[in-house]
């Protein structure tokens, strides 16, 4: 799947396969008066796919995109796991999740990871650069004093509060 302005690579193979038979066909070797062999086409085209697809991501620039709390956006995608930003303020829905861990990234200010397990609580402040993994079925609570920017990376299949549902449950999320 391609990222920022890329072009899928699905899209890629059906232009190198489009490619080809333009060519004459899928074999390799000379077709016609056309001077590059089909091999060639097809590695200049998979190359040019492939530095199509590898963009960089700016986070600040992302970040900027977003204005409101709690609401989590993907900016990229690897091996079934979503790249995710989103901007915290205030205090999150305690949860957690039964089959995923999550890691939390501070790209910007700061807050505090809030843990329930065993009967006991217990908190971890993240400043900026910082990182916690939570492991899966650890309940937990993020809460920023001010807002903080933050990068997650969690497989594709995690919702956002976990096992509640809530105002702050969100389904569907944008790509930005």
């Amino acid at each position: 799947m391609g990222y920022e302005s890329g072009v899928p690579y699905g899209e890629c193979l059906k232009r190198i396969w489009d490619a080809n038979s333009v060519l004459g066909g899928t074999s390799v070797g000379r077709s016609g008066n056309n001077s590059r062999s089909l091999l060639t086409t097809s590695l200049v085209e998979m190359t040019a796919c492939r530095f199509t697809i590898m963009n960089k991501i700016n986070l600040t620039r992302k970040l900027s995109l977003i204005d409101d709390y709690w609401q989590p956006h993907i900016v990229g995608e690897l091996n079934g796991q979503h790249l995710k930003l989103v901007k915290f303020k205030g205090p999150f829905t305690w949860h957690d999740h039964e089959n995923e861990d999550e890691l939390f990234l501070v790209v910007k200010g700061r807050f505090r990871m809030e843990f329930r397990e065993g009967g006991r609580e217990q908190e971890v402040w993240l400043e900026e650069g910082e990182m916690i993994i939570v492991p899966r079925t650890v309940e937990h609570r993020p809460d920023a004093d001010e807002e903080a920017e933050v990068l997650l990376f969690e497989p594709a299949s995690t919702l956002n509060t976990g096992n509640v549902e809530s105002e702050l449950t969100v389904r569907s999320l944008r790509r930005i």
